[in-house]
């Protein structure tokens, strides 16, 4: 293992937010609200996002809660997601609104609500709310887990999650997570100074002009999340920082 290496990977082992689960205590509450919430339209609470990825950073989204709601639950995606914020914010908890969460903290966890309802006829397959377009997206959560987890791409993931959490980049998940892979598509895997390097240079000079695919529907383009001066705002911080000559002017 190279200096570098054992530098990228003490950061990781700092930062890297414990594993949790559902039954964790600390998420007692908020289930209990989200279940009075659904009522008798709750199909189930899923864990979802990074803490089920294994690719969560300690005080940025620490839990991410799927509130996965019947076919047939009547209000609009939109009405559920506000719906959702307001019941929280009734039960004395303060929201930050957020793409396609709700953004709560209890008992020192960062915690994202995400409201879906299921698609009629596909069990996993969801419609969830984009409140940044006011629009609707089609999400299956399970896929987007096993495709991460399966990547064998989670250390360089996190990192580049802290790389956007330093420099305060706008970078959606789901949409990093996927760049990250491709980034790294032929590349080996546990070279992680080597490969961290290569997804900054591939932000760099291949990130603003390539198309990204839901590997749950070929239909919904990841990459158009991003409006395009948002994209350029990411490459350039990777250009500015490829010019650092050490990695801890870069990530710590």
């Amino acid at each position: 293992m190279t200096q570098a290496d054992q530098y990228l990977y003490n950061v990781i082992a700092r930062k890297t937010a414990p594993p949790l689960t559902l039954n964790d205590w600390r998420l007692t509450n908020i289930k209990i609200i989200l279940t009075n919430w659904a009522g008798s339209q709750l199909s189930e609470l899923k864990q979802a996002g990074s803490s089920a990825k294994g690719t969560a950073i300690h005080g940025v989204s620490d839990f991410d809660i799927f509130i996965s709601l019947k076919s047939d639950t009547t209000q609009t995606l939109k009405e559920l997601f506000n719906l959702l914020e307001a019941e929280v914010k009734q039960a004395g908890i303060a929201t930050r609104r957020q793409n396609v969460s709700i953004g709560i903290s209890q008992h020192d966890l960062r915690i994202d609500l995400v409201p879906g309802k299921k698609q009629l006829g596909y069990q996993n397959y969801h419609s969830i709310y984009s409140s940044k377009r006011d629009t609707w997206m089609q999400a299956n959560i399970d896929i987007h887990n096993s495709t991460v987890k399966n990547s064998g791409r989670q250390n360089e993931i996190i990192l580049t999650k802290l790389w956007r959490e330093l420099y305060s980049l706008y970078f959606p998940s789901i949409y990093l997570e996927l760049t990250v892979i491709e980034a790294l598509k032929y590349r080996n895997v546990g070279d992680l100074a080597n490969n961290f390097w290569g997804v900054l240079t591939y932000l760099r000079d291949q990130f603003t002009s390539k198309r990204v695919e839901d590997p749950s529907n070929s239909n919904n383009i990841i990459s158009d999340t991003l409006y395009q001066t948002e994209k350029a705002t990411i490459a350039t911080k990777a250009r500015e920082l490829i010019s650092k000559p050490t990695w801890s002017e870069i990530i710590w």
